[in-house]
């Protein structure tokens, strides 16, 4: 069998290439004379520079960034000619505050917009942001102030900074610093700014944010709307609704207002690293994530790897840290088969001791289950 194995990372436990790398060990174990093809993904969230670097024949940029806290952390600018890659996670990223930590009230952009800066220092042309896994909330208003902008009270003083201060914004002055680079946004995330699909309400409670918190936030990153559209010059109109104005805590928003262009992750990264080239010879596909649930059928990297499958009538199987879709729902999406890591470890904690081996654990089943096919 032609296998091809195409995860996702597994929710800051194990990279997309260790993923891979583990999937592989299992199967090899059970059917070694398989041919198997290893291409890890991503769409756009953490892991976008890894599985791009090795892809392009550009370098890296290595830059002392804030993180969602203000603290500084080491992050990257990919250079491939005249086009940057960067990776919003690198700055702003949910693992880079401890679970106690988290509070999109008051976490930053600001070392994102640093990243852009930096780019466009290196010359950079065109930057493509890669968005997703972020700890933040705040609509890019970080981001924003770091190219320069000044987002000001009634007063006329600058904001503080995160999600919660923006419902006093009363002013925006100021013009971004980008020397009128070309701006990707590249996401798979169609959810918007605002409202019950809005950042606030669909993704800051895994940041830590509560139902007050949560409408807290929604509020404020409406007014953000509101006083952007009417003081930026060139705003999208109806920003707090535009589709993937949510993504990374309403950085895609922020990214619109300095004229990005939207273009989805993981087509992005499956067309830079050749997938469909493989998918075309397949026999089977794995693919895979912490966390298959709803959310992985709205442009993550499973849904997407198993829709380009099926597009093919090739089979495709997902290996996770846990499943909770049911057998009808992954059918409809092109999902053969769903292995639970927690299942085969016998709990969530369990398989978290050693993530890599509990992986190629569960890879030893699907080949014994598959390969004879």
């Amino acid at each position: 069998m032609r296998v091809v194995i195409a995860p996702d990372s597994f929710g800051g436990t194990l990279t997309a290439a260790e993923a891979a790398e583990a999937i592989a060990a299992g199967w090899r174990d059970v059917a070694p004379a398989d041919e198997l093809v290893l291409r890890p993904l991503s769409d756009g969230g953490p892991g976008f520079l890894d599985i791009l670097g090795p892809v392009l024949a550009g370098r890296k940029l290595a830059v002392s960034v804030s993180d969602p806290l203000g603290r500084p952390v080491s992050a990257h600018v990919l250079i491939d000619g005249t086009t940057a890659y960067i990776e919003c996670a690198q700055a702003c990223g949910l693992h880079l505050v401890t679970e106690a930590e988290r509070d999109p009230l008051r976490a930053t952009t600001y070392g994102v917009g640093q990243l852009l800066l930096a780019a466009v220092e290196a010359g950079a042309r065109r930057v493509v942001v890669g968005l997703g896994g972020s700890a933040t909330n705040d609509a890019g208003a970080g981001m924003l102030t770091a190219v320069g902008l000044s987002l000001l009270d009634g007063q006329g003083a600058p904001l503080p900074y995160g999600g919660g201060p923006l419902i006093a914004l009363e002013r925006v002055e100021g013009s971004p610093l980008l020397r009128g680079v070309e701006l990707i946004a590249a996401s798979d995330v169609d959810n918007p700014l605002v409202g019950l699909h809005g950042a606030s309400a669909v993704f800051g409670p895994q940041k830590g944010a509560d139902p007050d918190a949560v409408q807290r936030l929604d509020a404020a990153l409406g007014r953000w709307a509101e006083i952007v559209e009417r003081d930026v010059a060139g705003a999208s109109r109806g920003l707090g609704q535009l589709p993937g104005g949510g993504a990374a805590g309403g950085l895609g928003a922020a990214l619109f207002v300095l004229g990005a262009s939207r273009e989805q992750g993981l087509g992005l990264v499956t067309r830079l690293v050749g997938l469909d080239a493989e998918l075309d010879r397949a026999d089977l596909v794995l693919t895979g994530e912490g966390s298959f649930d709803a959310q992985s059928l709205r442009g993550k990297v499973p849904g997407g790897v198993a829709a380009a499958a099926a597009e093919r009538a090739v089979p495709c199987a997902v290996l996770a840290g846990q499943v909770s879709i049911g057998r009808r729902e992954r059918a409809a999406a092109g999902v053969d088969a769903a292995y639970s890591m927690a299942d085969e470890a016998g709990s969530v904690t369990a398989a978290m001791r050693d993530p890599g081996g509990t992986l190629t654990t569960v890879a030893r089943r699907v080949a014994r289950e598959w390969s004879r096919r």
